[in-house]
């Protein structure tokens, strides 16, 4: 199966601004003004890593396999 990341979206943060959806529309979505993943688990992407980089809030944080976090903006 390979390395896998899980996508987490803050609610409370999140803006809903699209910005994930248009650097990943596969990975991501908004449903009733927050963004959410389309998937808890992704094959590890450039698109979601450019995705969260996006986020003007740092609402996203994404996880390796043991859990450690890849990318998060503060």
């Amino acid at each position: 199966m390979g390395e896998r990341w899980t996508v987490e979206v803050d609610g409370a943060k999140c803006v809903a601004n699209g910005m994930c959806v248009a650097a990943a529309p596969e990975h991501f979505v908004v449903v009733d003004g927050i963004a959410r993943p389309t998937a808890a688990e992704v094959a590890p992407s450039p698109e979601v890593l450019e995705a969260a980089e996006l986020c003007p809030r740092s609402a996203i944080t994404i996880r390796d396999s043991g859990g450690e976090i890849i990318e998060e903006l503060r």
